[in-house]
């Protein structure tokens, strides 16, 4: 029997899942069989070849964060210094999930099992990180949906043989994306201001509007 979806609930989890820096309750634990609830929500995206090749690294103990988290920091300190004028770089709240981060109640790291081959070409790469950030973005409106907070970050990857070494990560798998979890406490999602489809949207060639 077919169920309709309530367009208008989906729309509005797509439309207001933002990354959530402030507002979040970093002292109330998240509860692990949520967090694996929304990955297996996750793992009904789609990828490439039917590989089925990620695998999700959950951190809730303080000394994988504090690992993760000291990297994160000095990736974040470059990055300001290399680039003092690039977005977020002044921005408190960016700020504060740098050195906040170690604080989470969970971190989870979206990985793909293999790595990019060396000089592959535009469909190959595209084709292994497309098998793991559909999961990585369904995740986060899982965790959205659930009342829990998250924030879309790949600045630990500058330290990203570290991260491997800190976690027991193997050399042939690619780390992507990194989800800092905590409880909303107050926040307001709303959707973000954004230029209409049609100032975006070209038909049939590119540069040709309707």
């Amino acid at each position: 029997m077919h169920h309709p979806i309530d367009v208008a609930s989906v729309d509005h989890a797509l439309m207001t899942t933002r990354s959530v820096r402030k507002a979040l309750d970093l002292a109330r634990p998240v509860d692990p069989e949520v967090l694996l609830e929304c990955i297996d929500v996750a793992l009904q995206a789609p990828t490439g070849g039917q590989r089925e090749g990620w695998r999700f690294v959950v951190l809730t103990d303080e000394v994988p964060k504090r690992a993760i988290g000291r990297l994160y920091l000095r990736a974040f300190d470059g990055y300001v210094a290399d680039q003092p004028d690039a977005p977020g770089a002044q921005r408190p709240n960016y700020r504060l999930l740098a050195e906040q981060i170690a604080a989470m109640p969970a971190l989870i790291l979206a990985c793909l099992e293999g790595r990019p081959e060396r000089g592959s070409n535009a469909a190959r790469q595209v084709a292994h990180y497309g098998s793991i950030l559909p999961a990585a973005w369904s995740l986060m409106v899982a965790l959205r949906a659930r009342g829990l907070g998250s924030t879309w970050t790949t600045l630990h990857l500058v330290h990203e043989q570290e991260a491997a070494a800190a976690l027991g990560i193997p050399p042939d798998v690619s780390q992507t994306v990194l989800l800092p979890v905590a409880h909303m406490r107050g926040a307001v999602l709303r959707p973000a201001h954004r230029r209409p489809a049609r100032e975006v949207t070209f038909w049939n060639r590119w540069g040709t509007t309707r």
